[in-house]
């Protein structure tokens, strides 16, 4: 079952980032080892500091909210934490079955250090089919923890130091010796007081409860290259969450949201749009003027005698070719559908012009079209009907 980490700090579900922050100093400060040495108010201050801990990391309170407990994989760990708990890795969860077996105790992996480097981040930004094609500086505004400016990251109050755990005597871990079919076995879990770090701030930073790191909004300026498509992701070094301690920061992941446009369709790098021409422009042929959407205006040449759904390819007018690497390798083509326009309309005179063009060509009756060579169309329908 999950455990009610809001009821641990006493707050609402829907508190505020200040607002848990602000509980977790108060029962800090009440039940730190220094200040209150019961065993009870110990267990409750390594509670108090894993509730702390879920509910500052967006990802991990966003696993709460959703029913389930990130700290459920065993030993309680740190952002971007080892996946195997308080394990160090697989040779250790072996060495501690094993070794057990044979009557010998279970290797831990010891205190972790302080600063651990932080995890990526994620934002999608909405960008007009024009920016991708051209490429666009765009300014973005990230919610990431960042550096603690009063403490650079130590999570120390000036001039405070750190003391060994007496929890754990240093070892930033707890020991069980249970009993199994395999024998005796040996299991190790993260130090509820000291968090795995073997370590306790005596008096932590008041800014960043001595996690060395506070969230911010900032603004970041992406460099969106042409050519960039829906779903592409852009990575900006260095851009993420700065880690506990004052870790190195993780990498800031732009994905690109490419809005609908109005006149042109995206197809891989090719562009697809309709043009319509009069009847008699199609009948007659001209050259056209028509909006592209980088080179600006182009003269298209319609054919005398374009037919309906004709379809013209102007070369190297679609989006730019980018590459895994980041250049830009040439462009798609701009691809024009011809819609011919008959008119629905028409004064006498016109209707007239009309007749007597219809008789010039012969055209008094419509005929039915043949089904050509292969059958066409007809002759499909009727083989499926058979």
């Amino acid at each position: 079952m999950a455990r009610d980490y809001y009821g641990t700090l006493g707050v609402a579900k829907n508190a505020t980032d200040q607002e848990i922050k602000r509980a977790y100093r108060k029962l800090a400060r009440e039940l730190h080892p220094d200040v209150n040495p019961s065993e009870d108010a110990k267990h409750r201050f390594g509670e108090v500091t894993t509730a702390y801990e879920v509910l500052s990391d967006p990802q991990k309170r966003k696993i709460v909210d959703l029913g389930g407990d990130p700290m459920d994989n065993g030993a309680a760990r740190g952002g971007g934490g080892d996946p195997f708990g308080g394990f160090g890795g697989l040779g250790d969860i072996m060495d501690a079955f094993f070794g057990g077996a044979a009557g010998g105790g279970g290797r831990g992996r010891g205190p972790r250090s302080r600063v651990q480097p932080g995890s990526d981040a994620l934002i999608r930004i909405g960008l007009t089919l024009e920016e991708c094609a051209t490429g666009v500086d765009k300014e973005i505004t990230v919610d990431t923890a960042i550096l603690c400016d009063l403490c650079r990251g130590a999570g120390t109050a000036a001039g405070a130091t750190t003391k060994t755990c007496d929890t754990c005597g240093g070892q930033g871990e707890i020991q069980s010796v249970q009993r199994s079919f395999l024998g005796q076995v040996v299991t190790a879990r993260a130090c509820p007081v000291c968090r795995g770090y073997g370590e306790v701030i005596t008096d932590p930073c008041r800014q960043c409860g001595g996690d060395g790191r506070v969230r911010s909004r900032r603004t970041v300026t992406a460099k969106v290259p042409p050519g960039v498509g829906d779903g592409m992701r852009i990575r900006l070094s260095g851009q993420g969450e700065v880690g506990p301690g004052g870790g190195p920061a993780g990498d800031l992941y732009v994905e690109i949201d490419e809005a609908p446009h109005d006149v042109f369709i995206r197809q891989g790098n090719d562009l697809h749009c309709k043009l319509s021409v009069p009847m008699t422009t199609a009948a007659l042929g001209a050259k056209v003027p028509m909006d592209t959407l980088i080179d600006g205006e182009h003269e298209l040449e319609i054919e005398p005698g374009t037919q309906p759904n004709t379809e013209l390819v102007l070369t190297g007018k679609g989006m730019p070719r980018l590459r895994s690497s980041g250049r830009v390798d040439g462009r798609g083509d701009l691809h024009v559908h011809v819609e011919v326009v008959v008119p629905t309309k028409l004064d006498e005179t016109q209707r007239e012009l009309l007749r007597e063009l219809a008789q010039s060509r012969g055209e008094d009756s419509p005929t039915l079209a043949g089904n050509g060579k292969h059958g066409g169309l007809f002759s499909k329908l009727r083989t499926k009907s058979r």
